[in-house]
């Protein structure tokens, strides 16, 4: 027995003259199993017996034909994702690793997939065509494109009768009523859904003015599904130039057209909310940017209006109001001046023409003429008679004096007056 041992000398355990512990048996099976590529990526197909689920959640079950069963393990966390978990009796098709229960000396399959065994070879060929668009590109991140963050126009590709289109539907009204919906009608299942929807994908697209296109389906089982794993519906999808959300079945449900899409939805309703913004957080995103923009323009108003206030104070200061008004200070005090000088000047001129109105007065005939002098002119000639040689008997004179003039003519001496 030992020699058929021979080969565990890499243990590093005992020589092959020493018996080797259960422990390092088992570890090295584990180890050969667990290196086998086949048994670490295997579709298994049997019968279901004696299935269970622990309080813990796992699921225990055995797979079975009519020559062998192998012991089978379904973690919680894998048996919450599935659509569908066995009973006892059915037949199933599981996906999983092989490996070794150490303490229990045996080899399980680790099932992380199950589903019923009538449904294998449309998983099989869902598994070849993923493998052959993954290997051209079809599903590469970097061509994922963004969704825009406003669309107008929502285009929808689905059955005009299926309830994906009611929940689609009512998340758009209650979340962003100001787009427009545009539905391109399509059978969603059976033969001649692929074409259709192909057509309802490139309809959108020939449109114009679509900003989004959301592809929806609602649950069911994977024939049910199986026209959005078609090869010309997912390279549609991949072909549009507007971008795609695909909401197809339910949250466990993956179809080709989900990874050909920019983004995949878990579902219908959830695609619509992946497209559509939502109105209350866009009001409050609103009014948060009006609250700053006013704020802004407060400040902006403010320091505008110091700005100004600094300026009139310049220019108050560089201003010829203040030159004009001390100019016109100055004209004021040279006018009081100019009218304190001529009032000077006239009261002196008024002095000096008052002596000379005397002096003129002492000197001047009438004054004299007051004081009993005449003035005698010649009648004829209005000559001033200085002298009596000046006149001849009956020669007429004027006389002058001081209130008035008379008459009188020259006489002989001796004779009478008449």
């Amino acid at each position: 027995m030992f020699e058929q041992l021979s080969l565990f000398g890499n243990l590093g355990g005992p020589t092959i003259s020493e018996p080797y512990t259960v422990s390092q048996l088992t570890g090295h099976i584990k180890r050969i199993i667990n290196g086998d590529p086949l048994l670490g990526d295997v579709w298994v197909e049997g019968e279901v017996s004696n299935f269970s689920r622990a309080s813990s959640g796992h699921c225990y079950f055995t797979l079975k034909d009519a020559g062998a069963q192998v012991g089978c393990v379904m973690w919680r966390n894998v048996a919450d994702a599935q659509d569908y978990l066995p009973a006892s009796g059915d037949l199933a098709l599981a996906h999983g690793n092989v490996s070794v229960y150490e303490a229990g000396g045996r080899y399980q399959f680790y099932v992380d997939r199950i589903q019923p065994a009538g449904v294998g070879n449309l998983y099989l060929e869902f598994e070849r065509l993923k493998a052959k668009l993954e290997a051209e590109g079809l599903f590469a991140p970097e061509r994922k494109r963004p969704l825009p963050p406003l669309p107008r126009r929502i285009g929808i590709v689905t059955s005009p009768t299926a309830a994906a289109l009611r929940d689609i539907l009512n998340v758009l009204g209650r979340r962003y009523p100001l787009a427009e919906v545009v539905l391109s009608p399509t059978q969603v299942q059976g033969d001649d859904a692929p074409p259709q929807i192909v057509a309802a994908i490139e309809a959108l697209n020939e449109r114009g003015g679509i900003d989004v296109i959301i592809i929806a389906r609602g649950g069911g089982s994977l024939e049910d599904l199986w026209a959005f794993n078609d090869e010309r519906v997912a390279r549609a999808v991949a072909a549009s130039h507007i971008p795609t959300v695909c909401g197809v079945g339910h949250e466990t449900d993956f179809s080709l057209a989900d990874f050909a899409a920019d983004v995949r939805a878990p579902t219908p309703s959830a695609a619509a909310e992946l497209v559509a913004p939502d109105r209350a957080e866009l009001r409050a995103h609103v009014t948060v940017l009006a609250d700053t923009l006013a704020s802004i323009l407060r400040g902006e108003v403010e320091e505008r209006r110091w700005k100004l206030a600094e300026q009139v104070r310049a220019l108050k200061h560089l201003s010829p109001e203040a030159q004009l008004t001390q100019a016109r200070q100055r004209v004021d005090d040279l006018t009081g001046k100019a009218e304190a000088a001529i009032r000077h000047s006239l009261t002196l001129h008024r002095e000096r023409l008052r002596g000379l109105s005397g002096r003129l007065a002492g000197v001047s005939p009438l004054g004299t003429l007051e004081r009993g002098y005449a003035v005698v002119r010649h009648r004829e000639t209005s000559a001033v008679v200085r002298s009596v040689a000046q006149v001849a008997p009956g020669d007429g004179l004027d006389v002058r004096v001081s209130d008035g003039t008379f008459e009188t003519e020259v006489k002989q001496p001796g004779e009478p007056r008449g």
